[in-house]
């Protein structure tokens, strides 16, 4: 006469539910289902004489409840994802026709659109030069601005030093100031006008689509006109 080894029996039938329960699941994630799975299987196959021990029970129980708050808090993140995609859409939209001023080196220019912008002087310049280039490095025009401590505006009106027009295309642009006799570069702030608004697959990032300086991340903008 044969006898069973609970143990071994208790053993074996948790391995082939676990096996059938990884044949929809992936081998490194175990869901809501496949708990109970396993437990039904270890509470019909327990030794009548040796049952389950109660704080084990209660240990899986809260393993499953922790699974389960796991998966819900998920979907309530995704949720809350998509709801924080709808609104930044809908913020960036109000955008559209605003000027924004955004750190640049070049930019877009079209013939017969004026180009301004910002570049915030340190105290004690005495002298400010604002340098624009075409595409080859050549000389289109050089604006003297007498400086003032602080933001110092400026406006390019696509003009040569003669009073030529410039053509529509990409230009360079540098800010030179001379402050206790030594010269060196600033960073300049180009306005650009907003066209549209494009938010990337992922939904963190709005990007702002402008004529002058082109595509734009909502991080880079300064400031919204």
């Amino acid at each position: 006469m044969s006898t069973t080894d609970p143990i071994a029996a208790l053993a074996s039938q948790t391995q082939a539910a676990l096996a059938a329960a990884q044949k929809q699941k992936s081998a490194s994630s175990l869901g809501i289902e496949d708990f109970l799975t396993l437990m039904t299987t270890q509470l019909k196959n327990q030794d009548p004489m040796k049952p389950l021990e109660g704080t084990e029970f209660v240990a899986q129980l809260a393993q499953f409840g922790a699974v389960s708050g796991i998966q819900n808090m998920q979907t309530s993140i995704e949720s809350l994802s998509n709801s924080l995609r709808s609104t930044q859409v809908l913020n960036g939209t109000t955008l559209v026709g605003h000027d924004v001023l955004a750190a640049a080196d070049s930019f877009t220019f079209t013939q017969g659109v004026n180009v301004s912008g910002e570049i915030d002087v340190p105290n004690g310049s005495s002298s400010l030069q604002i340098r624009i280039t075409d595409s080859t490095g050549a000389l289109v025009r050089e604006i003297n601005v007498v400086p003032k401590d602080g933001v110092n505006a400026f406006t390019w009106d696509g003009t040569y030093a003669n009073g030529a027009a410039a053509g529509s295309g990409e230009y360079d642009i540098e800010a030179i100031a001379t402050v206790g006799g030594e010269r060196g570069s600033l960073e300049v702030l180009m306005a650009g006008r907003v066209s549209s608004v494009t938010i990337d697959s992922t939904g963190t990032g709005l990007t702002l689509n402008t004529g002058a300086l082109g595509p734009l991340s909502m991080n880079n903008i300064r400031r919204v006109m």
